[in-house]
């Protein structure tokens, strides 16, 4: 819902690249471009949380820079373990510390 919209003060969004109303736009979506992974370093460590458990951490990826969502996907995969993306950290579920390196760096990450 627009903040004038139903009023005489109300203008509908018009595309920024052809001008047309966004409903009508036939625009292509921007795609996101990111950084090369050689250029990036991933700081890889375990985490022992409450009643003994283990995590894997890895830290220092920026989302701008890196498409932290696939690279989540991929290691949980590789790892066939759970895992979730927080405030740009990713947390992968039991000691998986030496896949995680091995996999980094084999896409191409510097892992510290």
């Amino acid at each position: 819902m627009r903040l004038f919209e139903g009023t005489p003060f109300d203008r509908p969004p018009k595309c920024d690249e052809c001008g047309q109303l966004e409903a009508d736009c036939q625009c292509p979506l921007p795609t996101k471009v990111y950084k090369d992974p050689a250029s990036q370093s991933a700081r890889v460590y375990l985490e022992k949380r409450k009643r003994g458990k283990f995590v894997t951490i890895v830290n220092q990826l920026s989302s701008d820079e890196t498409d932290l969502k696939a690279l989540l996907s991929k290691l949980k995969e590789t790892c066939g373990a759970g895992g979730t993306l927080k405030d740009e950290v990713i947390e992968i579920q039991g000691d998986q510390l030496e896949r995680i390196q091995q996999t980094l760096r084999e896409i191409g990450y510097r892992v510290r």
